[in-house]
């Protein structure tokens, strides 16, 4: 078809976000110079936020091998998993970090509400959300004032929570966990990753693949407006005092119009009214079209008159590009279109067909009778180029010292002075209670939990089964910043061991990979080892990569972020009476604690270390991951045989945060302070500053009952030692060490305030 725009010019393209050398590719492609409207979509669907043109080349290298998959990475809008031969799960983590800077409670609010579509689109539907979050360090300067930057953190923290909550509340979905970290390169360029996890009905699932020609294009939900034009090229670039006032790159959300058009699209898809659906995410409608008119292998004419628009006099680059929230677009059959229309009218939304599928493989705009693209569908979506950018590899700061702080004051045994350290640690953001953030969201709705937030894993039920899926969240940055190939996998077998506490057997992972200008070498060369690092151990540890999301340029005038993998893992306990919490079951019974794996502390890369002051340095601590398969298979084991009274992963914070989250779970669940007593003398001859402020890979602290303690050291094997720790009693208020006892109630109100202050 003629087109009647105007060409588009180099300058433009560079104005838009496309780099030097693109325009010219673009060009190339066509064999003509694109118009406006056509340089306009190249611009969304090439930026780095939709082609992964830095990254694809390294992702596709990614390990993805499991029975139990059924749709391969990239392919559908979220990874999908049979859980049984009826059901499948379906996760995704994504991120709205660029936003969330600008416009944190919409940027945090919106991302919620995006991760939800991807989910709910395939037929599946959602259960759970979870976050991820990363701030500065909303600390107060020494006269009780807090500085600029506090203050700035302390008001995107709060936003951000207050928009997560509202959205997921909103909507109906229970926010079962997540994870925050604070640390100083954070400041000015905060993640939020969001996590959904659904489940569908594997013969009723929905997929993003056009099939045949003369098919109408639908489009549903809300209106199209201004607000996210050009989102994706706003999230492809580093934030500066500039692009910070994009605001008019921030969607905006509406989680009780989300609810509806949840309900109007899985009604449709359970009752197979729908060949293809894809949600309107980044870049809007051009992103949605292209991509399944080319995952097809048709054409597609779309009639923008026919959208329906909230705001007047709107140009066709705009509707393109649109972020508005809350859209989806379906292909049908045309005999089913009253059917689609009748339930879309029936949850009061818009339902429009805009346009139909083709001969040939170009996606062509039209408005009002005129053409103003005509674009092979496949050169938008799966043409943009493919970079892997230079390397510089940055040399690892090794050298950590050796802090002897703890182990003085337990040789001059005051008591009172290690209560009082204690509290001061546990009072750390990073090592704080979570409450806080988790009280601002609704855990229980749907009447699916199992355990909530704040554990390890949470877990929920599975719709008409009696199993349950544990889920998880987490990341490491601190460790990748040092190293990043062996952060990385520590960074997964930390996911890992919060799935196995509970018992459940790990099924799937899904990334979000945050990380900052891809142009810089040392950049790039932290993110090509981190993602080789996740790879390898998931190969190792047979756990396939099913989806993922990759965030560069989260960098700003104060310099990069920490390199921050996220890491959503997703496991199967095949009953969820199985399951196992951190609170014990049975409070009234007395506990042996033993501590399961091989224990191997470091105070090098702890967040001892960050609290104190120290300088990050290597080496990380010792990582086998032979013991951590093992680690997995035995605590599932234990589980299965109702052994556990409680169990706990060791993490940040080491065995003392371990030992805390332990006795203050059971404190908050049954109202009565317990005491531990340990003897730390079975576990080596080691400075008490390592022993319990160290982390170790592949360790569990178990709480189990005597009579089933000789049990559990059957279970011991070399790569699974057990060591007697002590005892657990159901009241008391003490932690005792090496006879030496502190104030459990006093560390638990340090521990408990934490957070609260930031929040308000």
């Amino acid at each position: 078809m003629q087109i009647v725009d105007r060409e588009g010019s180099a300058e433009e393209a560079k104005k838009l976000g496309l780099k030097e050398g693109e325009f010219e590719m673009v060009v190339e492609h066509l064999g003509r110079k694109p118009s406006f409207t056509e340089l306009a979509m190249f611009s969304g669907m090439w930026s780095e936020h939709c082609s992964y043109k830095n990254s694809i080349l390294l992702l596709k290298k990614l390990y993805s091998e499991s029975d139990r998959l059924l749709a391969k990475p990239g392919e559908e809008n979220a990874g999908a998993l049979r859980i049984n031969e009826r059901q499948a799960v379906v996760f995704k983590v994504e991120s709205h970090n660029h936003p969330s800077a600008v416009e944190p409670y919409q940027g945090a609010a919106t991302g919620v509400g995006g991760i939800m579509r991807d989910i709910f689109t395939m037929g599946a539907r959602p259960i759970a959300t979870l976050n991820s979050l990363r701030f500065g360090l909303p600390q107060k300067k020494e006269d009780g004032k807090a500085d600029a930057a506090a203050e700035r953190t302390r008001y995107l923290l709060r936003r951000v929570v207050k928009g997560i909550g509202d959205y997921g509340n909103s909507l109906g979905i229970a926010n079962t966990g997540g994870e925050i970290f604070f640390h100083e390169s954070y400041t000015r360029n905060p993640l939020v990753n969001a996590m959904t996890v659904g489940v569908a009905d594997i013969d009723k699932m929905a997929t993003a693949k056009i099939r045949g020609t003369g098919k109408p294009v639908v489009y549903v939900g809300a209106k199209t407006g201004r607000d996210g034009i050009h989102g994706a090229s706003f999230a492809s670039k580093n934030l500066s005092k500039e692009s910070e006032e994009e605001r008019s790159a921030v969607q905006v959300g509406d989680p009780f119009l989300e609810k509806l058009v949840m309900e109007a699209t899985l009604e449709c898809i359970q009752k197979k009214l729908v060949l293809a659906i894809q949600d309107m995410g980044a870049a809007g409608l051009v992103s949605s079209s292209s991509e399944m008119a080319a995952s097809g292998g048709v054409g597609m004419r779309i009639d923008l008159e026919k959208v329906p628009a909230r705001e007047t006099g709107m140009l066709p680059f705009e509707f393109m590009l649109s972020e508005s929230q809350e859209r989806m677009l379906m292909v049908i059959e045309p005999e089913v279109w009253l059917s689609v229309k009748s339930v879309f009218d029936k949850w009061e939304l818009d339902a429009a067909i805009i346009g139909e599928t083709t001969e040939g493989k170009n996606l062509t705009i039209c408005m009002d009778g005129k053409c103003y693209a005509d674009v092979p569908a496949d050169i938008l979506s799966k043409k943009a180029p493919r970079y892997e950018r230079e390397q510089k590899a940055v040399s690892a700061p090794i050298g950590a010292p050796q802090l002897d702080k703890l182990d003085k004051l337990f040789q001059e045994k005051n008591g009172a002075a290690i209560t009082d350290f204690f509290a001061y640690l546990m009072a750390h953001p990073n090592l704080c209670s979570r409450e806080p953030i988790h009280r601002q969201y609704d855990t229980d709705i749907g009447l699916r939990r199992v355990v909530g937030p704040g554990q390890n894993g949470s877990i929920v039920r599975v719709p008409d089964s009696d199993a349950a899926l544990a889920i998880t969240i987490d990341g490491n940055g601190y460790y990748i910043g040092i190293d990043p190939y062996k952060g990385a996998q520590h960074t997964v077998a930390e996911a890992v061991r919060n799935i196995a506490a509970t018992g459940a057997i790990p099924l799937g992972l899904t990334n979000c990979l945050n990380f900052a200008n891809p142009y810089i070498p040392e950049n790039y060369w932290y993110f090509a080892q981190a993602v080789t690092g996740m790879s390898d151990a998931c190969r190792t540890l047979k756990l396939p990569i099913v989806s993922g999301n990759v965030s560069f340029y989260n960098e700003s005038e104060d310099g990069p972020v920490l390199p921050t993998p996220t890491l959503g893992v997703v496991g199967l306990l095949e009953k969820a009476a199985d399951a196992v919490a951190v609170s014990l079951a049975e409070f009234s019974t007395s506990y042996k604690l033993f501590l399961c794996g091989n224990f191997l502390p470091s105070q090098a890369a702890s967040q001892y270390h960050y609290i104190e002051g120290v300088r990050a340095a290597g080496p990380l601590p010792t990582l086998d991951l032979d013991c951590e398969i093992e680690g997995t298979q035995k605590m599932a084991s234990l589980a299965e045989a109702h052994l556990l009274g409680g169990a706990i992963d060791l993490s940040s914070g080491g065995l003392l945060r371990a030992l805390c989250r332990m006795a203050f779970a059971a404190y908050e669940s049954h109202g009565q302070m317990p005491s531990l007593k340990i003897q730390s003398a079975a576990l080596g001859n080691l400075l008490k500053d390592t022993l319990l402020l160290g982390e170790s890979a592949h360790t569990y602290l178990v709480a189990v009952s005597a009579e089933n303690a000789i049990q559990l050291q059957r279970k011991k094997s070399d790569k699974f030692p057990i060591v007697a720790l002590g005892d657990f009693h159901a009241q008391g208020g003490l932690l005792s060490i090496d006879g030496i006892e502190v104030d459990l109630t006093k560390i638990h109100a340090a521990w408990a305030d934490g957070l609260r202050e930031y929040l308000g």
